[in-house]
């Protein structure tokens, strides 16, 4: 609520001579609804966003096929070629796969202690990314017309309490009202 429910009328011609009083506008004596202000304004701006999306075959621009069951390996798809290190290394799979290797014992005297376990990571390089952006998503969001207007009073009965001016940083000490 206002400090005052009536503001006084200055003169255009003479400074700081009033010329009457008027009643405070309806519009500023509105109840301050920070929440509706809030989201009525996240909503507005989540209209001026733009679309936007990965390349459709970002990351799938191999030619890589399986090389089927028989030579020990897994059947992921595997990068065609030679020449490179890259060839033969899998591909477009969802591998992430700890691969335990023994490499022998640590015996103290005649005791066996435990064996020496050499752990190796095996993964799929490179790939696309999971659930590719889309620039079909839902980019907008309505708001209600009374929501709107509800958020525009508050604004405006915010804007007259001082308190709530010099909170954000506005200079209005050395206004008259």
């Amino acid at each position: 609520m206002a400090a005052r429910p009536v503001v006084s009328v200055y003169s255009s011609a003479e400074e700081g001579k009033t010329v009457g009083n008027a009643p405070l506008p309806d519009v500023l004596l509105t109840p301050i609804r920070q929440d509706i202000v809030h989201r009525v304004h996240t909503n507005l701006n989540k209209n001026k966003r733009q679309p936007y999306a990965v390349n459709a075959k970002a990351g799938m621009q191999q030619s890589a096929i399986s090389w089927g069951t028989g030579r020990a390996v897994s059947r992921i798809p595997r990068i065609c070629g030679g020449g490179t290190h890259r060839s033969g290394q899998g591909a477009f799979g969802n591998i992430n796969m700890l691969h335990a290797v023994v490499e022998g014992c640590v015996s103290i005297g005649s005791r066996t202690r435990g064996l020496v376990v050499k752990s190796v990571l095996f993964r799929c390089r490179g790939g696309r990314m999971f659930n590719p952006t889309k620039t079909w998503r839902k980019w907008t969001a309505k708001t209600n017309n009374n929501e709107r207007r509800v958020a525009v009073c508050s604004a405006l009965a915010a804007s007259s309490v001082p308190a709530l001016l010099m909170a954000r940083g506005h200079r209005v000490g050395n206004v008259n009202e």
